[in-house]
């Protein structure tokens, strides 16, 4: 069986787990209205989604503006512990799989070690987010990041960066990139630190390397303790090469579902949400 979720917010609802605030606005009243928000937002997605034939739901990276910050003005985990507590029991008690997907500001292979320290910082607080919610099947995606000239290196400060870091590992995997990591690459960083290889068939079409994707596929797959996880979105043609169209394309769909070796969980990146279910 094929299970498909959608990231950070519902369009037919109105509802968003992302919203944010600036930095130069950074005070507990403002953060905690925002925190609230999304929060109330997630528990009307999580029961959409029930009703709705969905079973993933990727959290918005801003559930907690600023969270990882060193401005951050409370302690966040003792203030919503409670009510993630909550929603994480709902979730499971929905049958819905959260995942969190910081972005490419998140570089723990960089080569500035304030970047790096940030960079930890963001992943330590989407792991404990997880966490809190109880997410047994939780996924933290993350790409490899930039390879500096120096691809070899990069891919080594990378692994040796979070080695140590126990509790991102627990949710931790590891996507291709559009541009710069190939499915193939990212199955050596997955396979030094112990986590499990999400294939973007997107990414892979632009930058395969030497795989097709049903290769791609078969080498992921069994990378994974529980169910494998793949994103899926479509090329817009008017944008960027990588950029995601409203619509997951029937053809997209289709060489998706020839490809699988096994069920798997669809995440569909398109810009259309729950509206973009093939």
């Amino acid at each position: 069986m094929i299970r498909l979720g959608y990231p950070c917010e519902n369009l037919t609802l109105g509802a968003t787990t992302n919203r944010t605030l600036r930095l130069a606005h950074l005070t507990e009243e403002r953060v905690r209205e925002k925190v609230a928000e999304n929060l109330r937002d997630l528990e009307r997605i999580l029961r959409f989604n029930a009703g709705h034939g969905f079973a993933l739901f990727r959290l918005g990276q801003h559930l907690i503006p600023f969270a990882s910050h060193p401005l951050f003005p409370y302690d966040w985990e003792g203030a919503h512990k409670e009510e993630l507590a909550r929603l994480g029991a709902l979730a499971r008690a929905l049958g819905q799989r959260l995942s969190m997907h910081p972005g490419p500001y998140v570089n723990p292979g960089s080569q500035d070690p304030k970047v790096v320290e940030r960079s930890l910082a963001e992943l330590r607080y989407s792991a404990r987010v997880l966490a809190l919610l109880g997410a047994e099947e939780g996924v933290l995606v993350l790409h490899l990041g930039g390879a500096y000239g120096e691809r070899e290196r990069a891919l080594r400060r990378f692994v040796e960066n979070l080695r140590g870091e126990k509790e991102v590992l627990r949710f931790l995997a590891l996507e291709n990139d559009e541009r710069l990591w190939s499915v193939e690459e990212v199955l050596e960083a997955a396979e030094a630190l112990g986590v499990p290889v999400v294939v973007d068939t997107l990414h892979h079409a632009l930058n395969p390397g030497r795989l097709s994707l049903a290769e791609a596929l078969r080498l992921a797959f069994p990378t994974w303790r529980g169910r494998p996880k793949v994103h899926l979105s479509s090329q817009d043609p008017a944008k960027r090469p990588g950029a995601h169209a409203f619509l997951v394309a029937k053809g997209d769909w289709e060489r998706l579902l020839s490809a699988f070796p096994s069920p798997a969980d669809v995440m569909l990146e398109a810009k259309g949400k729950e509206k973009a279910r093939p």
